[in-house]
């Protein structure tokens, strides 16, 4: 009821500090749930995904026993690579192209994958890095209002430095509040990317194996 009070008697400049951190402790905290739900979700389909596609006895087999969760992140990598490999054998691309193709085409799938999962994770990093600068400009901004009630009242006692040193002080606090458990929730968000885009490469090393043995196949045939 205090920081309430406080924040009623806080200056217009003050309150719009804070309601911009707000905002951007909404935004950061959404962001966080989000994507922690969202990462370790598509991490999970990967391991479960590239453990099916190991099993699998040929390329045909492996495709198809990604095709039962197309949500999973393997599965757009795999169409990436079997269109391209589909393509290049009906134009009669050599097996050397052909690989080199395929290589391409899953890195890109790789990389649309990790850019789409990877998006609004930035906006953690602006949060960490400007919340207690906006924090402290609140806070200097509420001591510069305590300066001026002690020129205004012409004395320097508790009850006039009081309010601005109080709104000096919560600008401050709201500002760690937002930057801290958005610094945590980057650190996280990259880590978990990190162990994602490990598993897509390796599933796009296992695809790419499973592509060179068709055609060594095929060139023994």
């Amino acid at each position: 009821m205090e920081i309430i009070a406080a924040l009623s008697k806080a200056t217009p400049v003050v309150k719009g500090v804070l309601i911009i951190l707000g905002l951007m402790s909404l935004g950061s905290w959404s962001v966080i749930i989000y994507k922690a739900i969202l990462l370790r979700s598509a991490y999970g389909k990967a391991v479960r995904g590239l453990d099916f596609f190991s099993r699998a006895k040929d390329l045909r087999e492996a495709v198809q026993s990604l095709s039962k969760d197309p949500y999973s992140p393997l599965y757009h990598v795999a169409q990436q690579g079997i269109t391209e490999f589909s393509r290049l054998r009906e134009a009669g691309g050599s097996p050397e192209v052909t690989a080199d193709n395929v290589r391409r085409a899953l890195r890109l799938g790789v990389n649309e994958i990790m850019s789409g999962l990877g998006s609004s994770v930035p906006f953690l990093a602006t949060c960490a890095n400007t919340a207690p600068f906006i924090g402290l400009f609140g806070t200097v901004w509420g001591i510069m209002h305590s300066f001026n009630s002690i020129a205004m009242e012409g004395k320097a006692s508790l009850s006039t430095v009081a309010p601005g040193i109080s709104e000096a002080l919560i600008a401050t606090a709201i500002g760690l509040f937002v930057a801290i458990p958005a610094t945590v929730g980057y650190n996280a968000a990259l880590s978990r990317l990190g162990r994602l885009e490990g598993a897509l490469n390796n599933f796009a090393g296992l695809f790419l194996n499973r592509v060179q043995g068709e055609l060594n196949a095929a060139g023994r045939g």
